[in-house]
């Protein structure tokens, strides 16, 4: 693809001293940070995937032996640290470090959490250590590589979206990679193996990261007082701004950010109460025709996304490789180990006579359809329908309580307070369906949001805010989950979903009903 045909991203780049070689039409800085933030997603969600189902499962297999509730809130206190943390990782980038060194620390500190995790058959303070520094190291690295994505871009840019979009799928190719690997190992092998696996992963990431950081040029360094002029001078487009405007447009965020924490309240419910009812609910042992067509499921689910992401990786090797060779021997050196972990994995389970799909394989199915689906996302929004920002979110927030609506009709069958029941697979893998499109609706376009409304200065400050919504999302999420026994022992399983998909459905509501409104309010930004 030509750069020509955005010159207003080649006068940006060659500003900030960017490397401006091109990779699919975007910048090969981009794809950079796409590896980075894709092996710190592989080490979150592959740990995520482990975290309940290792707390419920019985001592005998490895497992802590916790009540379904204990387990939730756990499970709700550490996801919504991990979302709460990137507002002061955010404050310290901007004051003190710098985005690019926040992004190193906070990768070295996750990969010594993964480290103390996987040592927790020594002692259990091993595991909660890890879990406290992977809370550190996530706040350090969240928001700034996400601020980094924004500033390799003019606003006026066409390719922002799209940016944002091919970022958000490295994401998730990290997380899928995550859940299938680091799941099938903790569940079928052990639990501190599954915990490691995800740690080393992160080591890689943090190494490709630092031998390509100067492809950024000005980007994310902490800035001398003659840059900080200049930054100021490039930013006078904030004070030409009226204060009413600045004020508008920072009320549609907040408003964006409050419709975000009903969406993730719902949708984060794919860690604890999805996954109980996949571990008690849903039937997982295939026989027959079913677990033959399930091998080669899975093992198409293995290895597609490996060979898509792989010949990115080629692409971003033939442009930068002379000159960032570090960058790509780390990268290549970690999808070797991947592509012999996916091939064992498939050859192991064509081996083995029963198949017993695992509890954590449903959550691929988020990042599958995800990686399946953004690029027609991205290609609608552009081609197709472009509506506003407000109405984006309410989709979102149609589509994960539709998934829900799945989930309730799926349970119907299951009797008032009922421990074990045998729920065909079906009902679980359409709420994912739904959930991803909801999702694809509003988080990348979230981002982006946050990006062009926000006022420059602040932008940092206002991303970690972003997730303080997630967080708080991730800890009601938790609690409500936590009464999932109680709520289908006193009325049913179906009620419970059905609770949790009038939520979002509500919050969808009053979007449509103020978009005008709103439209208004973000002053031409659309």
């Amino acid at each position: 693809m030509s750069q020509d045909n955005d010159p207003g991203l080649v006068v940006h780049l060659q500003k900030q001293g960017i490397d401006d070689k091109m990779v699919m039409g975007h910048p090969a800085g981009l794809f950079v940070l796409f590896f980075t933030e894709m092996w710190e997603r592989f080490s979150y969600y592959g740990m995520r995937a482990l975290l309940t189902i290792f707390l419920v499962s019985e001592l005998l297999s490895g497992g802590w032996g916790w009540t379904n509730e204990e387990a939730l809130k756990l499970y709700g206190l550490y996801t919504g640290l991990v979302y709460l943390t990137p507002l002061l990782g955010g404050f310290i980038a901007d004051r003190f470090t710098g985005y690019r060194k926040a992004i190193l620390i906070g990768a070295a500190i996750m990969t010594l959490g993964h480290a103390s995790m996987a040592l927790e058959g020594f002692t259990p303070y091993f595991f909660y250590l890890g879990l406290a520094l992977m809370i550190l190291g996530n706040g350090m690295f969240k928001p700034n590589i996400s601020s980094m994505v924004g500033q390799l871009y003019p606003d006026t840019s066409t390719k922002k979206d799209a940016g944002y979009t091919i970022f958000y799928m490295g994401i998730n190719a990290g997380a899928f990679l995550g859940m299938l690997l680091c799941g099938y190992i903790g569940e079928k092998i052990g639990w501190h193996y599954g915990f490691g696996l995800a740690g080393v992963f992160m080591f890689f990431g943090m190494l490709q990261f630092y031998f390509g950081q100067k492809i950024f040029g000005s980007v994310g360094t902490h800035a001398t007082k003659e840059e900080k002029l200049a930054i100021a001078e490039r930013d006078k487009d904030d004070e030409v701004l009226a204060p009413n405007v600045i004020k508008d447009r920072l009320i549609v965020v907040f408003v964006l950010m409050i419709a975000s924490i009903f969406f993730f309240f719902a949708f984060e419910q794919a860690g604890g109460s999805m996954t109980l009812f996949a571990k008690d609910y849903t039937q997982r042992a295939l026989t027959g025709n079913s677990g033959l067509i399930f091998k080669w499921v899975d093992a198409i689910l293995t290895i597609f996304p490996m060979a898509v992401v792989t010949y990115v990786l080629v692409g971003l090797g033939k442009k930068i490789y002379a000159k960032y060779p570090m960058t790509i021997i780390f990268t290549t050196v970690s999808f070797v180990i991947i592509w012999i972990l996916g091939i064992w994995k498939v050859y192991r389970e064509f081996s083995l006579e029963a198949t017993e799909v695992t509890v954590s394989w449903f959550q691929i199915l988020n990042s599958f359809f995800i990686i399946t689906l953004a690029s027609s996302f991205s290609k609608l929004w552009e081609k197709v329908w472009d509506p506003s920002g407000p109405v984006k979110f309410a989709l979102g927030l149609i589509l994960v309580a539709v998934g829900f609506f799945a989930l309730s009709y799926g349970s119907m069958s299951i009797p008032q307070g009922a421990k074990t029941a045998s729920v065909s697979m079906i009902w679980l893998i359409l709420a994912y369906f739904f959930h991803t499109m909801g999702e694809l609706c509003l988080s990348p376009v979230g981002l982006s949001y946050v990006s062009k409304l926000s006022p420059k200065k602040f932008v940092g400050m206002l991303f970690g805010l972003w997730f303080t919504a997630s967080a708080i999302a991730n800890f009601i999420a938790g609690w409500t989950g936590a009464y999932i026994d109680k709520i289908s022992q006193t009325y049913s399983l179906s009620t419970f979903f059905i609770m949790i998909a009038a939520i979002p459905l509500f919050a969808a509501l009053m979007l449509l009903i103020f978009n005008g409104k709103l439209k208004k309010m973000m002053h031409g930004i659309n």
